[in-house]
């Protein structure tokens, strides 16, 4: 788990978790440099899912199998660092807001652009309007959800560009929050369901930023060395 991913998703339960949940399941649960385990609140009953055995797994399920869960049986659906190695997201997708009670909420946070990772395989990175496609496929797979917030955050230490969202099984009832996410870390193309359009809107993702910042240091010092050799010619040396 890298620092961001860990950082989100305390976030993530920090502002919606609810003294009336009592259950979660977290798919792609293997604890690689930690779990989202450790920022589940006291008390829970914790269900980790993921395709091999390990530590943080309780339940093995192969790629591509449904959730071996009835419908409406979870309060909250995690899955951090996961999506991109799922050849078939949008079918997991689907599968994490099914065992999800009306009003249960669904935290997702994948890559949205660093390097190429197998684990086995590394299929996907998320662009900012991914929360709202993958709401149109649940809703015409039977599954009605409601997508409550999302955003891309910059990376920190490790280099990870973080596409975080927060869904909700649809339910007549009111959100609860105590805040937004995108309100208390940075974050860019931010889509929330209180809000209409998308706000601090860009196109230019982190990598493309440290691109053009890495080429604007390397003009002013190709600049500074050209103002330098005007000032100090370097003498002639050519053979008499």
């Amino acid at each position: 788990m890298h620092d961001t991913a860990r950082d989100h998703a305390r976030l993530f339960f920090e502002l919606y978790w609810r003294p009336e949940f009592t259950d979660v399941v977290d798919l792609g649960s293997l604890d690689v440099n930690g779990s989202l385990r450790e920022a589940c609140p006291p008390g829970a009953r914790y269900v980790g899912v993921d395709a091999a055995p390990g530590k943080g797994v309780d339940i093995v399920v192969a790629p591509g199998d449904p959730l071996p869960f009835p419908d409406a049986v979870f309060d909250v659906a995690l899955t951090s660092s996961c999506f991109e190695h799922d050849v078939c997201f949008w079918e997991s997708f689907v599968e994490l807001i099914r065992v999800l009670k009306p009003g249960g909420l669904l935290y997702v946070n994948v890559p949205s652009n660093h390097g190429f990772h197998r684990y086995p395989v590394d299929c996907w990175r998320f662009y900012p309007d991914a929360g709202l496609a993958l709401v149109q496929w649940a809703v015409k797979r039977g599954y009605p959800a409601e997508l409550l917030e999302s955003f891309v955050a910059p990376p920190k230490n490790e280099a990870w560009a973080d596409f975080v969202a927060v869904f909700r099984r649809a339910s007549a009832q009111p959100c609860i929050r105590r805040g937004r996410m995108a309100d208390r870390t940075p974050a860019d193309n931010v889509h929330d369901f209180e809000r209409p359009g998308i706000e601090r809107e860009t196109g230019w993702m982190y990598d493309m930023r440290v691109m053009l910042d890495q080429s604007a240091r390397i003009a002013a010092l190709e600049k500074e060395l050209a103002e330098c050799r005007r000032a100090a010619p370097l003498p002639d040396v050519t053979p008499s």
